[in-house]
């Protein structure tokens, strides 16, 4: 099975917790059909590896208006995806 690869629109995050990112994602989505749970897992993940308290939104439509904390915020599509990840709290 070919690897699923991420298309980064907007980061404010070092580079390799980017990857991380998009490594977490790509699991989530292959492991998961529902979006909800695609962001639970990759929520919780990065709860666990770069501590509390990170927000993630899935999805093909949404708009969105956030603050976040300086350098924990990414928005990137895998496949038609759209994922928004940032830490604020």
């Amino acid at each position: 099975m070919e690897r699923l690869t991420a298309t980064i629109i907007s980061a404010d995050m070092h580079e390799d917790i980017q990857q991380k990112a998009v490594e977490t994602t790509v699991t989530a989505i292959e492991k998961y059909t529902v979006e909800k749970d695609i962001a639970a897992y990759i929520k919780m993940e990065f709860d666990k590896y770069y501590h509390p308290t990170w927000h993630c939104i899935v999805g093909k439509h949404f708009g969105s208006y956030v603050t976040h904390e300086l350098n924990c915020f990414i928005y990137f599509y895998v496949k038609d995806v759209a994922i928004l990840l940032y830490k604020c709290g």
